[in-house]
């Protein structure tokens, strides 16, 4: 069972828990696509009309930084809406598809990009807005950057990934990332403000279906099916815990409160909204 915390969100994701009980949204529908503001009691105001605007982080001093998907880029803005452009490539390689973000444990930040564009993503996908089986011959480059925020610098970490989505850090020096095109969570050792070393299988779900995930304060891997409208819970060693059905959605992504509450809002697009589900563990604080 889940209740409902927000309405009329278009196709809503990257859901981020801000200290005064509000949250920040994305709207990735063509007529939105836009930064919004969720308040407490649930009103909406939107910050920045983007393009096609998908993940979201917020750093210590309160920017947002936002994965823009329509013209690839990262953008930093501030809560009254200015923004700028900070990178669309990398050593001369454009951004693809920007999708999700997440600070480490020295404030350097970590983008996921799928590996295609808008474009050609669109023609996978049916009426229904799910993918059909023609996404398996869809070309694909998904990659990993790390970002320092401080310098200005960027690299990518990894590449040749079948649709790079969600990320998030483990409590164990991991950083976790997934491929919606095979299931696969995927991980990497960080040391000392980097990832070191090569991509290792942690677990995998059901394909094609992963998108944004969170770990919980007990290590716990929480990861949005989106193609099968559940949550589907890891353990610390990757093994199917339990699953959360969200009958009748299709989730994009989520997060734990701030405050510590044994809780998760959810972003899901078939009703356009987010929803909310009791928990047996507060989150994973998030690096900033």
């Amino acid at each position: 069972m889940f209740e409902r915390f927000a309405e009329d969100l278009a196709s809503p994701e990257g859901p981020v828990s801000l200290p005064d009980g509000s949250w920040l949204a994305v709207e990735m529908a063509e007529h939105r696509g836009c930064v919004s503001h969720i308040s407490p009691d649930s009103s909406i105001r939107v910050i920045k009309k983007t393009g096609r605007p998908n993940g979201l982080a917020v750093d210590k001093d309160g920017y947002i930084w936002l994965a823009e998907s329509s013209k690839p880029s990262l953008i930093r803005m501030d809560m009254d809406g200015n923004a700028e452009e900070i990178f669309t490539e990398c050593d001369g390689e454009p951004f693809l598809l920007p999708n999700d973000l997440a600070f480490g444990p020295h404030g350097e930040l970590y983008m996921t990009d799928s590996g295609t564009t808008i474009a050609e993503y669109i023609t996978v996908l049916g009426a229904d807005g799910k993918l059909t089986p023609s996404y398996k011959d869809l070309p694909i480059d998904g990659r990993v950057y790390e970002i320092d925020p401080k310098k200005m610098t960027i690299k990518k970490i990894d590449t040749g990934l079948a649709f790079t989505n969600g990320i998030a850090f483990g409590p164990d020096n991991y950083l976790y990332i997934n491929e919606t095109f095979t299931g696969n969570i995927l991980r990497y050792r960080w040391e000392n403000g980097h990832v070191v070393g090569g991509r290792e299988l942690f677990s995998d779900v059901p394909e094609p279906g992963p998108d944004g995930m969170k770990f919980d304060a007990d290590g716990k891997l929480y990861v949005t099916i989106f193609y099968y409208g559940n949550i589907t819970v890891l353990d610390r060693e990757g093994k199917f815990y339990k699953k959360i059905e969200l009958d009748d959605t299709n989730p994009t992504n989520l997060a734990f409160p701030v405050s510590g509450e044994r809780k998760i809002h959810i972003t899901e697009v078939k009703n356009g909204g987010m929803i909310v589900v009791d928990t047996e563990s507060s989150g994973l604080p998030l690096h900033k």
